[in-house]
This record gives C-alpha cells, structure tokens and sequence, in this order.
C-alpha cells in the first residue's frame, strides 16, 4: 500500500475558509407603519418639482428608506407610466400597496397629492393675479428647467442598464421618433412598441432554466 501524501500547504486553511455567501433577495418589508408611508410620500410631494419628482422617490425610497430595490422601483416607474395619470399618484399607490395593501396605497396617494393639492390652489389663486409679472414668469422658467435637469439625472441613474444594450436603445429611438418628431399620440405609441417590446423580451425556456438555477 501506497503511503499516503501529506495535504497540500494551504489545503487545510481553504477548507476551514468561510464561503461567501450569495447576496440576499429583495423582500417586500412587512413592519412599515401606514404612518410613515404617509409622512414619507408627504414629504415628497411637498418637496419635488414638476418631472423631478422622480429623481426624489428614488432618493426616499431606494436609497433612505430602502422599501424598493434598483430593479422594484424601475418596475414600478415602468407600470406608472404605461397608466393614464401622474406617475408620481401612480407610483405612490403602486408602493403604498406593496408595503401595506389597499391601506397603504390610500395613505401613500393621499401624503402625495395633498401638499400640490394644496399648494396649486394657493398659488393658483396667486398668479391669477400676478400673471403678467416678468418675475413670476422668470421664476416659474428657472423651476421648469431645475426639473427637467433632475428629470435627466434620474433617466441616467436608473436607465443605465437599458441604455447599455441596443435592443433598448432601439426601442428608446423609435418611441422618441413617434412621439416627439412624428408626433403621433402616445395611446397609439403604447399600443404600437409596447406589444413589440413585450414580445421581443418575453420570457424563454433557456431563460426560466437561468433563473431558476440562480435563485437556487
């Protein structure tokens, strides 16, 4: 019989290695008080402006409060344009009713919409009265251009994903060439690229066997 050899130098310390561990999937929280969803959705919708009221839901809800990860909030962001409404009513009820349900979703809507609520109606009332002011006119263009800036920004943030692969920036490109040069209504738009794009990113035998084995 063959002497046996002497392990490897290192072989021992390998072993006894701890294994890295996958990171861990994203799960709806379950101990968010209506309270907080409220107050948090109050908070954005007194604070954002106009098409920037995106860049501040991601920052509230990805970043500080951690309800949503990167890929939850782009979903969302996805469905709440594809329906009629603001996106940000649309997004706070889609939240709302991840984290609490119906309950959640009628806090979440009403914390968002009461501070424009209000504030349009007060300042409504305001401009009615100052609407030829070159002043008032400048600072409602330099709130416009702030918004479009934070509009941007978020584009770039989350959408880096899709703008990396040609099939998305195709589908960017065609719906940009639609809307804003052809000027064709955006009912038809959706109706038109939106069955094309589902179809051509529906799921996959060899796809589902990936995921599966992933998730595992």
């Amino acid at each position: 019989m063959s002497p046996s050899l002497p392990p490897a130098p290192g072989a021992a310390h390998a072993a006894d290695a701890p294994v890295a561990e996958a990171p861990a999937a994203y799960a709806v929280p379950q101990d968010v008080r209506l309270w907080d969803i409220f107050v948090t959705f109050l908070f954005i919708g007194a604070i954002s402006f106009g098409g920037g009221v995106v860049a501040y839901l991601r920052a509230s809800l990805v970043l500080k409060k951690g309800w949503l990860d990167e890929e939850h909030f782009l979903s969302a962001l996805e469905i709440a344009q594809a329906l009629p409404g603001l996106n940000a009513t649309n997004m706070s009820i889609i939240v709302g009713d991840r984290l609490r349900g119906i309950a959640g979703a009628i806090v979440a809507f009403t914390g968002m919409t009461l501070p424009g609520g209000s504030m349009v109606l007060a300042l409504g009332v305001a401009y009615a009265a100052n609407a030829h002011n070159p002043y008032v006119n400048a600072a409602l263009v330099g709130v416009g251009a702030a918004a479009v800036g934070m509009l941007s920004a978020v584009t770039l943030q989350i959408g880096h994903k899709q703008l990396g692969q040609m099939l998305n920036v195709a589908i960017i490109a065609a719906t940009v060439l639609m809307v804003s040069f052809l000027h064709i209504s955006l009912v038809w738009v959706l109706l038109t690229v939106g069955p094309v794009a589902v179809f051509l990113f529906r799921p996959r035998k060899d796809d589902a066997g990936t995921g599966e084995g992933e998730t595992s």
